[in-house]
């Protein structure tokens, strides 16, 4: 079989790509991105403190819908099952 012909090989032809090398670039160039001052522990603490500001302060029909999503598993369960906490 050459590299023109039509017709499908009757046997599985070996495809492999090893991505493995651009994956290192791709995490250098992110983390290179991201600076020597990025702060993972930071992030995940301001990210936790929008939720409890998100979900503070809700009306009674808002605190009804918030738990619905909760008992469905859409949002997790927040402090003592009040989205305010």
């Amino acid at each position: 079989m050459s590299l023109h012909d039509p017709t499908p090989p009757t046997e599985p032809v070996d495809f492999a790509v090893d991505l493995h090398s651009h994956e290192m670039i791709r995490r250098a160039h992110v983390m290179d991105a991201l600076g020597p001052g990025w702060d993972p522990v930071k992030v995940l603490r301001d990210e936790e403190a929008a939720y409890d500001l998100l979900y503070s302060g809700l009306d009674e029909e808002q605190q009804r819908v918030y738990d619905t999503l909760v008992r469905a598993g859409v949002l997790p369960e927040r402090g003592n099952g009040r989205a305010s906490a």
